[in-house]
């Protein structure tokens, strides 16, 4: 009996779990850790930056203030950025806030190493490094969804909350034994400028895919109109706006008051600080593999209340807490609270918002997030300030349980998730008969339809839809008329920027878009389409 031949194929990979699944690929695996080392410098400056404030004064204000400085640009700067990275190339404008961050970690080592830092001074520099942190959110934000599929998007924003609390567990860990070994913080922030200048080099050994448009980008003032367009006329993207700065704003009194907790607990130090911070990243770190089971049996609403009156509770354990055993465990299952309320509303941003306009989305997402913590630090320290740092955590506590209560119709959860996957668009109008320059403008639009006039009303339902989506889309201005002389007979207006926004429009063309269009013509009585008919500004008018 003949031996058959071994199999010369290595066996096949076997799938990662659920959770890990989108680090299969190789593109989204190189990105994570390009975001981790990204991550590990801004706890390590963060951490650094706040016990250095402590050793230059004790002002629980000052000692606040750290945390603003660091989180205001993103608040000042978020929508800018976000324009920035959909108009450039997004793997060269990652790669340069890499470098930025870099540079000014150098400054911090030479300021530390000669002895001239101030509070004023870290304060200032401390904002600076925030710059990079508004420059390289919204633009990371933006790429994710491009290099991993749809279903597995959740899965991945979850792998990123991992990255960053891996960093908030390795960065105030490694922070804390080199400002126990070397004080100054000089040593901390030369290793960030090294791990910045080593993820800028790993960007850009990526290469992504170009964008394939043939008309010319975006203009920036134009492009941050848009988006601010877009999320105004975005229901979802509201919602999740004003959860995440209420949560936000909720979280900030302990995060902000962190260093004055760890001062009061025995045997203080930089230790003590960190291995509170390292709590809550091994806790959310933990909860975060539990996400797609979870996310099975409980829909966002659920997830986004239990861990908000989660957290506010723990706070006030962590915060009465005697030693810092006792303190370690609250503050672990705080962390767990954390980021399923941030990851979940991270995904209800993400599902609501097109690709073309993500990176705009996700900065006003992130300007709400770091306002509500900026705004948080400075309520809360002076509420310390005037009281103690127990009183302002306890009235954190109370106040965002409440406001969670009394804006419990508003909804994050997933059912309504538009699909925002681009399709062509149909073909409507007529071609243009005249010479046409790509910056004339303005482009008023038209569409005529003809509705019964006892389906009116649910005609009228539809439209207000239209309205909504159209504005998101960037127009000027949008109405809708109805004939005096003939019942039933409507015509709806929109108008564009210019030429060449009438046509980049078209190129938003969604899955959602479509299926709203197929919802209007079943409205529409007789054989041909709405009669579609564009107007330009007459020059001579001007």
């Amino acid at each position: 009996m003949s031996r058959s031949a071994p199999d010369p194929s290595p066996p096949p990979r076997r799938p990662l779990p659920g959770a890990l699944a989108p680090l299969g690929g190789p593109v989204f695996r190189g990105l994570w850790i390009t975001w981790a080392a990204a991550n590990l410098t801004m706890w390590m400056n963060d951490v650094a930056a706040a016990w250095l404030m402590t050793s230059l004064t004790t002002d629980p204000v000052m000692v606040a203030l750290v945390q603003t400085a660091s989180t205001l640009p993103v608040f000042v700067l978020g929508l800018p950025s976000g324009a920035l990275a959909d108009i450039l190339d997004r793997r060269r404008y990652y790669a340069a806030t890499q470098i930025w961050v870099a540079v000014v970690a150098l400054l911090l080592a030479v300021l530390s190493l000669t002895g001239a830092i101030s509070a004023p001074l870290l304060l200032a520099l401390t904002f600076a490094n925030g710059i990079g942190l508004a420059l390289r959110w919204p633009v990371f934000s933006a790429i994710v969804p491009s290099v991993v599929p749809r279903a597995d998007l959740p899965a991945a924003l979850a792998l990123n909350g991992i990255s960053m609390n891996l960093a908030r567990v390795v960065g105030p860990m490694l922070a804390g034994a080199l400002l126990t070994v070397m004080a100054g913080g000089a040593a901390v922030f030369v290793l960030n400028a090294l791990l910045a200048v080593m993820a800028s080099v790993l960007i850009l050994r990526w290469k992504s895919e170009p964008q394939a448009s043939a008309l010319p980008g975006e203009r920036f003032v134009g492009a941050m109109r848009v988006g601010l367009h877009h999320v105004a006329h975005n229901p979802r993207m509201r919602i999740v706006l004003l959860r995440i700065f209420a949560f936000f704003l909720q979280v900030a009194a302990l995060s902000a008051l962190l260093p004055l907790v760890a001062l009061r607990l025995p045997g203080a130090g930089p230790a003590t600080f960190t291995l509170l911070l390292a709590g809550i990243g091994s806790g959310a770190i933990v909860a975060a593999l539990f996400f797609p089971a979870l996310r099975a049996r409980f829909d966002r609403d659920t997830f986004v209340g239990f861990a908000t009156v989660a957290h506010a509770l723990l706070s006030v354990a962590v915060v009465f807490a005697p030693s810092l055993w006792l303190a370690l465990p609250a503050i672990a299952l705080l962390g767990m609270a954390w980021i399923s309320t941030a990851n979940t509303l991270s995904v209800a941003a993400q599902m609501a918002l097109p690709d073309w306009v993500r990176a705009r989305g996700m900065s006003t997402y992130q300007m709400a997030l770091m306002g509500g913590s900026a705004a948080g630090s400075l309520l809360w320290g002076q509420v310390a300030s005037m009281s103690s740092v127990q009183t302002a955590v306890v009235v954190a506590a109370v106040a965002g349980p409440l406001f969670l209560l009394a804006t419990r119709r508003w909804s994050v959860d997933g059912a309504g998730d538009a699909d925002h996957s681009p399709v062509a668009v149909p073909a409507t109008a007529e071609a243009p008969m005249i010479p046409i320059e790509p910056d004339e403008g303005p482009v008023m639009v038209t569409v005529e339809y003809f509705v019964d006039p006892a389906r009116a009303e649910a005609f009228a339902q539809v439209m207000q839809a239209t309205r909504a989506a159209r504005r998101r889309q960037g127009v000027l201005s949008w109405g809708l008329f109805r004939d005096t002389a003939m019942p039933g007979r409507y015509l709806e207006y929109f108008v564009d920027e210019s030429w060449t926004e009438h046509l980049r429009r078209q190129e938003r063309f969604t899955e959602a878009d479509r299926e709203l269009r197929e919802q209007r013509l079943a409205f529409h009585l007789g054989a041909e389409a709405p009669r579609v008919q564009r107007y330009l500004a007459d020059r001579s008018m001007r």
